[in-house]
Order: C-alpha cells, then structure tokens, then sequence
C-alpha cells in the first residue's frame, strides 16, 4: 500500500481509503460481516475509514465504532455533517447549533473521543461560511476533532471558504471529497486545480461511477433494472436511452484498454483517479469481502503515459459523461426565484 501526506495536516494516508456508505441497512445489514470488512482492509494496509452521521441513518457509525475497537489510533477516521438526522428544522445543516449537537453524536456512535477529519458534507446557503468554520475552528481547539474538510464542494465556494478562514483568521477546509471516475472528469477543469492552489488533500469518491465501471454494465448485454443500482436510478444504466450511449461505448474502450494491461476495469478505473497530482485517496466502497478483494487486487497498479493517453482519447480531460449521483446543485438553479424577477417587476421594466 502506497502512502501520501493529506493536503498540509502532516497526516500519512493510504491512497485508497475505506468507505463505509453501504454498511448498515442501506446496504450490508450485518454488522459482523462488516466489522470483518473493515479488519480486512486495515489488514492490507489501508489507514484511513470515511463514513458520515447520515449513513443508514447513524448505524454505519455505529458498524466502524466496533470495527475499530482496539485499533482507534492506527486509524484515520473521518465522518461527516450536514445531511438532516431526523425530523425538525434544525437538525441539519451546517449551522453552529447543528455542528455542534452532530459532533457529540458521532463521536458517541463511533465509540471514540476524536475524529481525525470531520467533512462538511454539502454547501448550505442558509449558514454564512464563517459561521460553520468558526464551529469548527472551535472543534478543533477543543481536542475533539483534528482537521475539517469540505466534500463536494464547487470550486468558487472552496475559494470564499479560504478568504473568509484568512480574513477572519480561522481554521481552514485542510480537504475536499469531489466524485471522480473516468466517465466524470468535470472537476478536472476548476476543483482540483483549486485543491492544489490551496494545498488541499482530495479523497475522491465513486471511482467506479456508481457502479458503471465495475464491468458488469455493458453494451448489448441485458441490464436488470429492477435491482442493484440501476433499480434505483435506472436511467442512468438503461441502454436504450440516447444519452447513455457514450457511456456504454467508453465502457467498451476502457475494457478492452485493461484487458491490453492486464488489469480488470474496475482496478484501471481506481488506478487512474489515483494518477492525478491532486488526488491523495480514492474511496473504496465494498458491500462485500468479495467486491473489497477485487478492488485491492489493484492496489499497486500504476498507469504509465501511454494508458493515460488512451484514456484521455477515450474521455477527454474535464468531460462529464454523466452527472454524478449526489452532486450538490446551487439554488441559483434549483430555485426558480433566484432566476426570475418578481412579476410586477418584470411588467414594469
């Protein structure tokens, strides 16, 4: 396992990291199984384990807190706040009131008395900037978190966080965890290049586009839609559909690229978002030991400029052949009222 230091915190982090969105309900419901995923992992060298307070509704929390039992200080443990737990107007978010109460609740499901990097999950333009940074610039100082990060985060709010950490003279986002893969190459263009302008450590998530690239979606083979995946959002797998064909034929390319290496998809589908300079880790999320053996299989593999070359043919640099699932959409596009004058105004003008 290859090792790099996360952004400026001096912190050593395995270039693939753990993730633990599919334990619990959502994905794995067994706890013991899970558990002997994570020593697994840990075994094979990885060191850091990213979950979040809204994963499976807090038992992901609870499924790393046992894992980790005995281990706490070989590992890296990042979680996150921000996505709504439980019913009430102020029980998300990322307002002080809410940093705060999430906090203490994650550290208490996760059985520890610090988290090495607690991520503010998704923008909210309800809480002014300075208000979330100074909750946890606060944290920080109290002992029970060590470094805070941003995730999915566009470029322009990454850049205000860092002016308003100066001029304020408080602690600044040390990290940001964007979706990256082969078929979602947007952030090429302005995020990571701001990473790397403000020495931000990246831990990229979804290397295998929501399971696209994992090799078993491919063109002319008969997709189930109602199960897995593409139950869930079935026009992203859906093969008829005109805007899934660039997808199917990239995926055809990039088989047939790792099949020249010697490698499978889903571990030249890692290996490439690791290459870039301004990526520390990929996140890996098994729901089983087995889909956890694959991925690690490829764990050394490291793409020379010929295959980088192939895949930027395939996809050129900065291209989005899909959008990610989960990408945080501003409400200046969401909200039809931040794009229309009100009525009278529009007939007065």
């Amino acid at each position: 396992m290859r090792y790099r230091v996360l952004g400026g915190t001096g912190i050593q982090v395995s270039v693939h990291t753990l993730g633990t969105m599919m334990f619990g309900a959502v994905g794995n419901p067994d706890h013991d199984d899970c558990v002997r995923i994570v020593h697994a992992a840990l075994d094979q060298g990885i060191n850091v384990v990213d979950t979040a307070d809204m994963y499976s509704a807090g038992e992901s929390e609870v499924i790393v807190g046992k894992a980790l039992k005995g281990r706490r200080d070989d590992v890296v443990l990042a979680t996150k706040v921000h996505f709504p737990m439980g019913e009430g107007p102020n029980r998300g978010g990322n307002s002080r009131r809410w940093i705060v109460q999430a906090v203490e609740a994650s550290l208490r499901r996760l059985g520890t008395d610090w988290i090495d990097l607690y991520q503010v999950h998704r923008p909210d333009h309800t809480t002014d900037i300075e208000e979330t940074l100074g909750a946890l610039t606060d944290l920080v100082r109290a002992g029970k978190i060590r470094a805070f990060g941003c995730s999915t985060f566009p470029a322009e709010e990454i850049v205000e966080s860092h002016h308003v950490a100066e001029r304020r003279g408080l602690g600044r986002f040390r990290t940001e965890q964007p979706p990256y893969s082969i078929v979602a190459r947007g952030i090429e263009t302005s995020v990571l290049p701001i990473c790397r302008r403000y020495g931000m450590g990246v831990l990229v998530w979804s290397p295998l586009a929501s399971g696209f690239l994992s090799g078993r979606y491919r063109r002319g083979r008969s997709v189930d839609l109602t199960a897995g995946r593409p139950a869930r959002t079935p026009a992203r797998f859906d093969p008829t559909l005109p805007g899934n064909a660039a997808k199917y034929a990239a995926v055809e390319e990039l088989a047939a690229l790792a099949d020249e290496l010697g490698c499978t998809l889903p571990e030249l589908a890692v290996a490439f978002t690791v290459a870039h300079p301004a990526v520390t880790s990929a996140i890996i999320g098994p729901r089983t030991m087995e889909q956890l053996d694959g991925l690690l299989k490829g764990a050394a593999l490291t793409l020379e400029d010929a295959a980088l070359d192939r895949i930027d043919a395939i996809v050129p640099p900065g291209t989005n052949l899909y959008q990610p699932d989960g990408v945080w959409s501003p409400p200046s596009l969401t909200d039809p009222a931040h794009r229309r004058r009100p009525a009278a105004a529009r007939a007065a003008a």
